[in-house]
């Protein structure tokens, strides 16, 4: 190869190896972004950036944003609590908008429900230590091996008590299943009502216990929205007298 041609070829090898773009491209770039929630302009702070290529973690501040080192064709991962997590290819340095969408959560009034629940068990026990051994409900093998036990099961006042204490625990027990999935937290999340029509809501719409238990999450979720429209529109049912 003649010098001159030589000498050209590696002053285009060595353009080509220092060429600023190409340096740039390996050192990486700054990319800044905002997290908003989906469909809206709220602004998610505390959500995690993690570029799965350099490993770098990054947290929004209190207005959303971030900065993150990262490369052309990078993919982010972003996460937080109570939200989906959510990806995005890095296709260019312009700034990033990502959205995240939050999770469906049925609260459940675990504590209040567990613990009126163990009242309720506790005091069916105190029956069964003053002589009513089946709450008032003998089987029928009992009556036979036991004539006088059957009798006083069946005719006695505490055994009497025992089968009206049942028959009220057992509501109860429906009613504390109702309220873990059926809460104004519920309502909160999937409609637009104020507090002054959730509480009208809860006491119109409130399902029973043998609708619930044939529906999933979705179908409560779909049961909610359409009877707050219905709220909304004026063609709700008066509300449910109450008992108590």
């Amino acid at each position: 190869m003649p010098k001159p041609i030589f000498y050209a070829f590696l002053l285009m090898l060595a353009f080509q190896t220092w060429n600023p773009l190409s340096v740039f491209a390996q050192q990486g770039f700054m990319l800044k972004g905002v997290v908003f929630l989906r469909q809206s302009d709220f602004r998610i702070s505390s959500a995690l950036i993690l570029n799965l290529k350099n490993k770098q973690t990054v947290g929004t501040d209190y207005t959303g944003a971030f900065a993150v080192k990262a490369n052309l064709g990078d993919t982010l991962k972003i996460t937080k609590k109570d939200y989906a997590d959510n990806y995005y290819v890095v296709e260019s340095q312009k700034d990033a908008v990502i959205q995240l969408s939050q999770n469906i959560q049925l609260n459940e009034v675990r504590i209040v429900g567990q613990s009126k629940k163990q009242e309720l068990d506790d005091a069916m026990r105190q029956y069964r230590g003053q002589g009513s051994f089946y709450n008032g409900k003998p089987p029928l093998l009992a009556a036979i091996a036991s004539p006088i036990t059957g009798l006083y099961e069946l005719f006695g006042k505490t055994p009497g008590q025992a089968r009206r204490f049942q028959a009220f625990t057992k509501a109860e027990t429906e009613q504390i299943n109702i309220d873990k999935r059926f809460n104004k937290d519920v309502v909160k999340q999937n409609t637009d009502l104020t507090d002054a029509q959730i509480d009208v809501f809860m006491d119109t719409f409130r399902p029973s216990y043998d609708q619930l238990i044939r529906w999933n999450d979705y179908d409560l979720i779909n049961y909610v929205k359409t009877s707050a429209k219905q709220l909304k529109d004026g063609k709700a049912p008066p509300p449910l007298k109450k008992l108590y």
